[in-house]
Order: structure tokens, then sequence, then C-alpha cells
């Protein structure tokens, strides 16, 4: 088991916000979680990547067998767990190469490995620029200024294949992209999939599903999964609605 979720509460400013999540991912799979805005989407994200917002009140994470709760938000990331947020922030004046290669090279010395030498990661960087279909002139450019929301993704889905994360939790990728963006994010996704990791998909709308094709659809609703199914159950939401779920409830 990759990461397992196990009743876990959580709470900003005292109200409860999460109430009692379950679930179990395992290396090679893709998890899409569904819901309505304000359900618990985006503060499930939050408390995985371990933002200080959000109190944990009950329950437990587990990941790679070490409990969660215990890692700071620096060792999670070099522990192999990668956030891309629904609006990425803009880094003035640090470009995007310097950006990752310190990141690329903190998580080798995390690792016991030697940091890459230049060369080396500049090979690196071309590979993974061809893989995700982003060109030059985007990471020549600082860590998100004056990108287009298409833009942050794209750079979003870059930053994700060179750190090569075991488990990747997408909050809302798709939100404000058109369909060229969404194929090129997607398609990035779909080449970076392994038997060795894993996917969380967070998403409102059924059409980023034919894309990025998931093994398990969960619903989230008011702060609880209250269904998962096949990918069969994404489409059976786009044509019902959330108010079915409520319905079923």
């Amino acid at each position: 088991m990759l990461l397992k979720i196990t009743n876990l509460h959580a709470a900003i400013n005292g109200k409860e916000i999460l109430k009692g999540i379950n679930l179990d991912v395992n290396k090679g799979e893709v998890h899409a979680i569904m819901g309505p805005n304000g359900t618990g989407k985006s503060t499930l994200a939050a408390v995985i990547a371990g933002r200080d917002l959000f109190d944990v009140t009950q329950g437990e994470i587990l990941y790679k067998r070490k409990n969660l709760m215990n890692l700071s938000v620096e060792e999670r990331a070099r522990e192999g767990i990668f956030i891309g947020f629904q609006y990425p922030v803009e880094i003035p004046g640090v470009s995007i190469t310097n950006f990752m290669r310190t990141a690329v090279n903190e998580i080798r010395a995390y690792k016991g490995l030697d940091p890459l030498p230049a060369g080396e990661f500049l090979k690196m960087m071309e590979k993974k620029k061809k893989l995700v279909e982003i060109t030059s002139d985007l990471t020549n450019r600082s860590v998100n200024e004056g990108f287009s929301g298409g833009e942050k993704k794209r750079n979003e889905i870059f930053q994700m294949a060179m750190l090569e994360p075991t488990l990747a939790i997408l909050d809302e990728t798709d939100s404000g992209l058109d369909i060229d963006a969404l194929r090129v994010v997607a398609n990035g996704v779909n080449k970076l999939r392994t038997p060795e990791n894993a996917f969380v998909v967070i998403t409102h709308y059924q059409r980023l599903l034919e894309y990025i094709i998931p093994d398990f659809v969960h619903i989230l609703y008011e702060g609880r999964i209250v269904k998962s199914g096949g990918k069969e159950l994404a489409i059976e939401l786009e044509e019902k609605g959330y108010d079915w779920i409520k319905q079923q409830l």
C-alpha cells in the first residue's frame, strides 16, 4: 500500500471540513476524486501536502507505511509526494532552470546521491520537455511569472516530470484549461504513469477523465467519500449531476 488514509478528520478555524475520509492507493493506480465546490477536495490535497492551515483532529495518513503527520512539508516532497495545486504560485526572479536544478539535487541529496552535473541536468531537462510538450521559451522564464493559466499547468506537469514523484496529487489541474492545454497536461500525466508510481486526480468534471483514464473514481461529498467505482461512475455523475448523489444518501 503506497497511501492509506483512515478516518481522516480535518478542520479550519474550528470548522470541520473532512469528516472521515478513507482511501487506499497502490502503486500503478490512478484515482479520480470528484465532488462539488466546498466539499473538501482541495482540503484533502492540502492536508496530504502538509499545509498548516488545517488541523487534523482525527485519523491517520500512512505513506510508504510512514506516518505522514510526522513529516514536514519538505520531507514529504523529498519522500516523493508531489502536489499540483489549482493556483500555482509565481516566484519572480527565479528561473525555472535554477529552480528545478535546486529541487532535483535536494531530492538526490536526501537519497544520498551526488548532485547532477550541469550537462547531465540540461540533458534531463531537454528529455522531459519533449515528453510533456513544453517549449524552451517557457522554461527560460521565471517560475510562473506572467504565465497564463494553461502555461502554469504545463509548467507544473514539467516540474512533476523532472521530480519523478512516487505519488502525485493533482488538484483541479483542468481548471480553466482550453482543449489543447488540457490535452497536453493529460498526455504528460499519461506518459509519466508507471507501475511504480500513483496519481490522485481531483476534478469537478468528467472531461479530464476522457484523457486520463482512472482505475478508480471516488465521489467526495460533504467531507466524506460517499461512493466509489470505475470510470463509469464519472460518466453517470456527469449525466445525473451532484443532486443524484445527495438523493443516494
